[in-house]
């Protein structure tokens, strides 16, 4: 007799079916890494969670792309909470604390919202190839603004600004060369290229991650991305008069159809970063292998 698992499919970063960014959600206590990766790759969503068993938090927590096991993931984290939600395992209003690959993360079910922290990372000015990059993007050199440099995130994450909403909306990336300066340079393992023009006028920026070196060309909702964003901006200090407390919702994936919102929070006197959304289950199912 083979194995059996119940798992559910949830969309991240909305309260709507067919938003967001959708997670696969499960539990692993059972399955071994190699199992957890084909599952990962039959699922073909851009990363599915696995929750288990851990002797130091509530639950250990891993992620993996169709291709890759990932050091962190903010949506199918929220997906996870959801899912824990409504497996009746997590109270509103309660902490719950992840063991993961990026340390013990704390997080909590509020209202219907969800919240997760994300590490603080160090960055800096990308001090790169920019023009390989930004020909790999297809994105016009006047479409740039070269008084705000590209930003590199201690986790690899690379921030490009341009100018305006349409030229993110327009960028079509060659991802097989985008994929190739990833795997040869070894520099950054994704690209976010964002610009403060918003579809909202409560939205503070607007973004795309790429992301072919994970397997994924285009993410549509990114929780680890839009939450170093909010440090990325105060860097580039394009946020003006900031507290001891700065919170700001991004936008993303309306540009492919999968429309999401994150907030994100940063507590500068606690050095805490937080990011919170909602979720939906759009599908339950068992899978036999």
């Amino acid at each position: 007799m083979g194995k059996q698992i119940e798992i559910y499919q949830i969309d991240a970063f909305t309260n709507n079916s067919f938003e967001g960014n959708p997670a696969g959600v499960t539990f692993g206590d059972n399955l071994t890494e190699s199992e957890m990766q084909k599952i990962a790759k039959e699922m073909n969503l851009a990363e599915t969670a696995f929750l288990s068993k851990s002797p130091n938090a509530d639950y250990n927590l891993r992620w993996f792309t169709p291709a890759v096991e990932v050091e962190l993931c903010g949506h199918a984290t929220i997906a996870s909470l959801h899912f824990l939600t409504e497996k009746k395992l997590l109270e509103n209003n309660t902490n719950i604390r992840f063991e993961t690959r990026s340390g013990i993360l704390n997080c909590k079910a509020e209202d219907g919202f969800y919240f997760m922290q994300i590490p603080v990372f160090s960055m800096k000015e990308f001090e790169g190839n920019k023009e390989e990059v930004i020909n790999a993007l297809n994105i016009d050199q006047n479409s740039l603004d070269s008084n705000i440099p590209f930003i590199i995130v201690e986790n690899g994450y690379l921030y490009i600004y341009v100018k305006n909403l349409s030229t993110l909306h327009n960028i079509q990336p060659d991802f097989k060369a985008l994929k190739n300066i990833t795997k040869i340079k070894n520099e950054f393992n994704s690209v976010v290229v964002f610009t403060l023009e918003t579809v909202d006028k409560d939205s503070f920026a607007h973004s795309r991650f790429f992301a072919p070196y994970y397997g994924i060309d285009e993410d549509p909702v990114t929780g680890s991305a839009n939450g170093p964003f909010l440090l990325v901006l105060k860097k580039l200090n394009l946020i003006k008069n900031p507290g001891d407390e700065i919170t700001l919702t991004f936008e993303q994936g309306d540009v492919i159809g999968r429309r999401g919102r994150v907030k994100v929070r940063f507590n500068q006197v606690n050095n805490e970063l937080y990011i919170s959304g909602q979720a939906v289950t759009v599908l339950k199912g068992v899978l036999t292998f």
